[in-house]
C-alpha cells in the first residue's frame, strides 16, 4: 500500500501540520484535521480497488466514484455524490520521437475536509504542484478549493506544453509540403490529426467544469477561488482554440499535399509523353523508309539511308528543343 501513496498531509490555515500517525492511517489523518478549516490531502498513484476501498471507508467516498477512479479511462467530468465531488481530468504529455500524445488521468475526490487525488499514467506528477502550493500560504488557506485549483492548473499547463509541441510539428509539415522537393507527408499528417483528436478529447469536456468553478456555482468550491479558476478556464479556452487552428492547418496542408501530388503526376505524364514523342517520330521515319516497295521513290538513292538517319536526328532534336522551351523537360 505504501507504494501507491505519493504523499499525505493535514493542513491548517495554509500550513502543513506535523501529525503523529502513519500516512496510511487515514482515519487518524482525518481526525487530526479537527479545526474548522483543516483538511487532508492524500495523493495516490494507480491504486488497486482494495487499496482505494480503504480510503473510501475512511472518507465515505461513493462506490461509483471509487469504481471510476480504479478503472480510469473516463472522460473529463464533474459529478456530485452525497457530500463530496468527483472530478476527472485527462493528463497529456508529448513523445517527440513518435509524434505521439500520451494520456493519463487524475481523479479528484473533494470533500469539506479532504482532497484525494488518484493519478494514472506517468504524466503530470503532482508533487511539484503540492510543493509550490505549500509555499503559498494565502492560496492554500482556501482549503480543498486551493488544491483543486493547483491540480487543474498543472493539468492545463500540460495541455499548453503539448499544444506547443504539436505547433512545431505542424510547422514542419507545412514547410515540407510546400518545399520544392518531393515529399510523402500524408502519413505524418494523419498521425498528427489523430494526436490532435486525442488532445481535443481531453480539453473540450473539461471546459464546462472549469466554467462552473469560475462562476462560483459549485458547492464545496469556495466562491473566493473563482478568480483563480477563471485564469485556468482562460488558459483552457486558449488551448482549445489552438487545437482547432492546428487541426484546420493540417487539413489545409493535406489538401495542398494532394494537389501537389496531382501536379507532379501531370508533370510526369508530360515528360513521359515528350520522351515517347522523341522515339515515335524517328520510328515513323524509319518505318516509312524501310517499306521495300519496288517502285518506291528514293530506294536506289545513294544518300537515302544517311538522309533518313539525319532526318531522325533533326526531328528528335527539334522536338527536344520544343519540349524544353515548353517546360516538359
Amino acid at each position: 500500500m505504501g507504494d501507491v501513496i505519493v504523499d499525505s498531509a493535514v493542513y491548517r490555515h495554509g500550513v502543513r501540520l506535523p501529525v503523529d500517525c502513519h500516512r496510511q492511517d487515514y482515519r487518524a489523518l482525518r481526525e487530526a484535521a479537527s479545526a474548522e478549516h483543516d483538511f487532508v490531502w492524500v495523493g495516490l498513484f494507480e491504486p488497486s480497488h482494495d487499496e482505494l476501498s480503504e480510503i473510501a471507508d475512511a472518507f465515505d467516498l461513493h462506490p461509483l466514484a471509487v469504481e471510476d477512479a480504479v478503472v480510469a479511462h473516463q472522460r473529463p467530468k464533474l459529478e456530485r455524490y452525497d457530500d463530496s465531488l468527483f472530478l476527472v481530468l485527462k493528463t497529456l504529455w508529448y513523445v517527440d520521437e513518435d509524434d505521439a500524445v500520451e494520456t493519463g488521468e487524475i481523479n479528484v475526490f473533494i470533500g469539506r475536509d479532504f482532497v484525494i487525488t488518484v493519478r494514472h499514467g506517468r504524466g503530470s506528477a503532482l508533487s511539484n504542484a503540492r510543493h509550490d502550493l505549500e509555499q503559498k500560504q494565502t492560496v492554500l488557506d482556501h482549503g480543498p478549493s486551493a488544491v483543486v485549483y493547483a491540480v487543474c492548473d498543472a493539468v492545463v499547463d500540460g495541455y499548453a506544453a503539448v499544444v506547443a509541441e504539436l505547433q512545431v510539428d505542424v510547422d514542419e509539415v507545412e514547410e515540407s509540403v510546400f518545399s520544392e522537393e518531393r515529399t510523402n507527408d500524408g502519413n505524418r499528417i494523419y498521425v498528427l490529426k489523430r494526436e490532435i483528436s486525442e488532445v481535443r478529447r481531453a480539453v473540450l469536456p473539461l471546459r464546462e467544469p472549469m466554467r462552473r468553478f469560475a462562476t462560483g456555482s459549485v458547492d464545496l468550491i469556495e466562491a473566493e477561488a473563482a478568480p483563480f479558476f477563471r485564469d485556468v478556464s482562460d488558459h483552457l479556452a486558449q488551448a482549445a482554440d489552438e487545437v482547432d487552428t492546428l487541426d484546420s492547418l493540417l487539413s489545409t496542408a493535406f489538401d495542398a499535399h494532394v494537389a501537389q501530388i496531382a501536379v507532379q503526376q501531370n508533370d510526369d505524364m508530360r515528360k513521359i509523353s515528350a520522351g515517347a514523342a522523341l522515339v515515335v517520330v524517328p520510328t515513323l521515319i524509319a518505318g516509312v523508309y524501310g517499306m521495300n516497295f519496288t517502285h518506291m521513290p528514293e530506294l536506289d538513292w545513294t544518300f537515302g539511308y544517311p538522309f533518313a538517319l539525319l532526318l531522325m536526328v533533326v526531328a528528335a532534336a527539334g522536338l527536344w528543343v520544343l519540349f524544353k522551351r515548353s517546360g516538359w523537360f
